[in-house]
């Protein structure tokens, strides 16, 4: 019994994976660097272990802040039937559905314009900290606009009968797959408009959405079903995952679409990190202003605690 337990807490995280995962988050915006120009790549290759690094802290906050998680997806059909018919400016969102219906429904292509603006801001300030923090949250967000389940309600399979997908998808698959993909995607181009891009890429994966959920459908009824999982033993305990040749069946089924969003997020990473410091006026990236993280978060709690003391009750 105790070792069924164990076996089952294993598949549980498995399946209800919140995103990419921390392989394919970090090794998107590992690769976004080298999309980019001179005068930017140079400051991004120094800086690409925190870029890396960081790339999974939006995941992270999700358990200590919760506005975080609306940020990672949206719910397309509890907007409207049709993803073209919601809003695309967020005031335009705001009046139309209220606060609390965006929040508890996701607001990924708006997160995306505003993380992008604090980016162009950091750039402004010429603060490093700040340039490296968004630059990792932004791609973290357009990353995460590239998974169709991200644009969906049903975004685990859980009306479907296919608990487990969201992990499938996004988790196993590239970690499986990707030494074989080819991740020469071209040079960063600038974005004339930021919010009408990401409703671009969002509005595209949801296209991809019904061939993610159908084709997995269909492989599973086709597929020995004594075939479909294997178990590996790893520090003692069982885990339970899908096989190899499942995996490779649904790839292929898919003709390489993971592979294709992948490439995608890295070239869309560049392109709005490179769009940022051209709005930003194209600021040197040498001598910059430095902060440690812990002495700005010092700094911050130390005038909160001011600002208390001096509200009169």
């Amino acid at each position: 019994m105790k070792r069924l337990t164990i076996i089952i807490a294993l598949i549980i995280p498995l399946f209800f994976c919140t995103s990419w995962g921390f392989f394919a988050h970090q090794r998107i915006n590992n690769l976004a660097v080298f999309t980019l120009p001179n005068g930017m790549i140079g400051f991004y290759k120094k800086n690409v272990k925190y870029i890396t690094e960081h790339a999974v802290d939006p995941d992270k906050r999700r358990y200590a802040d919760t506005l975080e998680a609306p940020r990672h997806y949206l719910d397309v059909e509890n907007y409207e039937k049709s993803i073209d018919s919601i809003p695309e400016k967020w005031n335009d969102a705001l009046a139309k559905y209220g606060k609390k219906h965006l929040n508890e429904n996701g607001i990924v292509p708006w997160q995306i314009q505003r993380t992008y603006y604090s980016l162009v801001k950091a750039f402004e300030t010429r603060v490093s900290i700040k340039i490296l923090k968004y630059s990792a949250d932004l791609g973290h967000y357009i990353g995460d606009a590239h998974v169709p389940l991200h644009t969906t309600s049903n975004h685990n399979g859980q009306t479907t009968n296919q608990v487990g997908i969201h992990a499938f998808w996004e988790s196993r698959l590239p970690e499986l797959f990707s030494t074989n993909y080819s991740f020469i995607v071209g040079r960063a181009t600038y974005i004339e408009n930021p919010l009408k891009e990401a409703w671009k890429i969002t509005k595209h994966t949801h296209t991809l959405l019904d061939t993610v959920l159908t084709f997995e459908k269909e492989l599973s009824i086709s597929f020995p079903s004594d075939k479909k999982y294997s178990f590996s033993e790893r520090n003692n305990t069982v885990l339970k995952q899908y096989s190899l040749a499942y995996s490779k069946a649904y790839h292929d089924k898919m003709n390489n679409m993971v592979e294709k969003q992948m490439r995608s997020a890295i070239l869309e990473i560049g392109s709005f990190w490179y769009s940022a410091w051209v709005d930003a006026g194209q600021p040197e990236l040498k001598n910059l202003i430095k902060i440690e993280v812990n002495k700005g978060i010092k700094k911050r709690k130390k005038k909160r605690k001011r600002n208390t003391r001096m509200v009169k009750y």
